[in-house]
């Protein structure tokens, strides 16, 4: 539930992103063959060698002799009598059947029944590269992430033997970290994504492997980091492996390919996530150009694109350009019946009507919109929303807090659903409570979009940001002693988050300085003072008005001080 005017206001709420798509799964089909564990020529010696390429099928030199086709002639004496084949002879051939088997199962059921009797007949180094389809498998059909784990470990035993890199071992650290993901456990995901990375990259510096075998894995390996950074709340991070995906895709793909184009966009999208709008703006504009080339003016693709570009005019209050991406985008959208996108971009052009200061014209706007909204959908929320933005704005408070109260009735039913969209819409209601001077409705509601994040893990750095917001309020309304702890943990969330040079780091040391100062605290003051300014300088530079400001602050500390 992304509102196009949250992402413009300059405050430190962050936007859920919706989840790249993992392409690791697909690398399944650059394993779709095991490589020979045994070679069926009966004169030569049993050989557990995988082959050297690790991802390709192996050449079965007489794989002929064990066909199922019926030879139709040279009906001999020899052919009524084979000769008999000796113990070692018939596992030979027992184990190469059941490598076909294994190859030519098309479901999980059917792999790990076969599994189940190759057990019996290999030992586990030969079964590693059997353990990591099966794991790959269950990862791309998100069945059983723990049975993914579980043969994803076993392969690993194998391969992470004797300092020696290859190819499936890093597939196998990338499997491992997209199945710790999906059970969110973050952590180790990152581990073994990090790892992974390390290997590819020894492996492409060693010239062991090449390019074109390891920018898939790379690829994908990236992505996740991305996705594992993101769900931690280091969106800078994440960004940059995000744009070395993209990268990667660039030496891969067609210039003007969609998915390229649609890469892009993921791009733009991310560093709007984090109100980077100028950052954000020459990815779109790429996206729109590849798309607008491949797909033509009146495509779905372009649709989204003009309204991304929209948002991110809005957030360089470039409002006019805006509204006029906006409502190309709205043709297309309409178009194609696409009512729902539809009805979300007509609430993103009532929000850039408000955001130019046409009122009335945005009312007008939602009022036909709300027509089209289900009577409990989370689209009728936004609606009133805007709608309350609005009245706001023309200071018609009571029906202001009108709108707000059939807000939050919706979205109230909707917050085990969607617990992240609706405490992105209660940040931005209790923005406008604060409008109307509403502080204690104001806190309340961000206390309880706080019990709400605080039981998603992936949700930290929003716990971070609604943290300072509380602290700042109840330092506004008086209640320092209260504000303390909830700027406290935003520091250390924030820092955890983005880093401890981050410009967000920086406003809250400096409300905590403010929060000390009041309460004859003049060295704790001092100190966190001094670390806003030294965030300031770095991440907005020594000459910006905040910068400036926490050097006035740090001087008022020094002179309660006595210095």
């Amino acid at each position: 539930m992304r509102r196009v005017s949250s992402l413009a206001a300059p405050h430190l709420e962050e936007y859920t992103r919706t989840s790249f798509s993992l392409i690791s799964k697909d690398f399944i089909s650059r394993l779709s063959s095991l490589p020979c564990t045994t070679s069926i020529n009966t004169n030569e010696p049993l050989s557990p060698q995988p082959s050297n390429t690790h991802l390709k099928s192996c050449k079965k030199t007489q794989a002929l002799l064990f066909s199922n086709v019926k030879t139709q002639t040279f009906n001999t004496l020899a052919d009524q009598n084979p000769p008999q084949l000796s113990s070692r002879q018939r596992k030979i051939r027992e184990k190469s059947q059941l490598e076909e088997a294994f190859e030519s199962a098309k479901t999980i059921q059917e792999m790990l029944q076969v599994f189940q009797e190759m057990e019996t007949n290999f030992d586990e180094r030969e079964l590693s590269l059997a353990c990591l389809r099966i794991g790959l498998k269950l990862d791309q059909e998100g069945e059983d992430l723990e049975k993914a784990l579980s043969f994803a470990n076993r392969a690993l035993k194998v391969l992470d033997t004797n300092d020696k890199l290859s190819l499936p071992l890093a597939m196998t650290l990338q499997l491992l970290g997209s199945a710790c993901y999906s059970l969110k456990r973050f952590n180790d995901s990152l581990g073994y994504l990090n790892r992974a990375n390390r290997v590819l990259g020894q492996l492409e510096k060693d010239g062991s492997c090449s390019a074109e075998d390891i920018r898939p894995i790379l690829h994908a390996v990236q992505l996740e980091l991305c996705n594992t950074k993101t769900a931690m709340g280091r969106r800078e991070e994440a960004l940059a492996n995000l744009r070395k995906s993209l990268e990667l895709k660039e030496m891969t793909l067609e210039s003007d390919s969609k998915e390229l184009g649609n890469a892009n966009r993921d791009v733009a999208e991310a560093y709007v996530a984090i109100l980077h709008f100028k950052e954000a703006l020459p990815f779109c504009l790429k996206a729109l150009d590849i798309h607008k080339a491949k797909l033509g003016l009146n495509s779905v693709e372009v649709a989204h694109d003009r309204r991304l570009l929209g948002v991110i005019y809005t957030g360089l209050e470039e409002h006019e350009k805006a509204l006029e991406q906006n409502q190309l985008s709205q043709r297309v959208l309409k178009n194609w019946g696409l009512d729902t996108d539809l009805l979300r971009a007509e609430i993103d052009a009532a929000n850039m009507q408000i955001a130019l200061g046409r009122y009335d014209e945005a009312i007008n706007t939602l009022k036909a919109v709300v027509q089209q909204t289900g009577k409990e959908s989370e689209d009728r929320a936004m609606v009133f929303i805007s709608m309350a933005k609005a009245l706001c704005n023309q200071e018609k408070y009571m029906d202001a807090e009108k709108c707000l109260e059939i807000a939050c009735g919706i979205l109230g039913k909707k917050e085990k659903v969607s617990p992240v969209e609706v405490s992105e819409a209660y940040m931005e209601i209790s923005m406008l409570y604060e409008t109307m001077d509403k502080f204690e409705a104001a806190i309340s509601l961000l206390k309880r979009t706080l019990a709400m994040l605080e039981k998603l893990p992936q949700e930290q750095h929003s716990v971070g940001s609604v943290s300072a917001r509380v602290g700042w309020l109840l330092l506004l309304t008086g209640g320092v002693q209260n504000a303390i702890p909830f700027l406290e943990d935003a520091a250390e969330r924030l820092k955890e988050s983005f880093g401890s040079k981050h410009y967000a780091v920086g406003y809250v040391y400096n409300n905590l300085g403010a929060a000390y100062l009041e309460l004859d605290r003049p060295q704790s003051a001092a100190q966190v003072f001094a670390y806003a300014k030294d965030i300031m300088d770095v991440s907005l530079g020594p000459h910006h008005t905040d910068s400036i400001e926490a050097c006035q602050n740090l001087s008022k500390a020094y002179a309660a001080m006595g210095r």
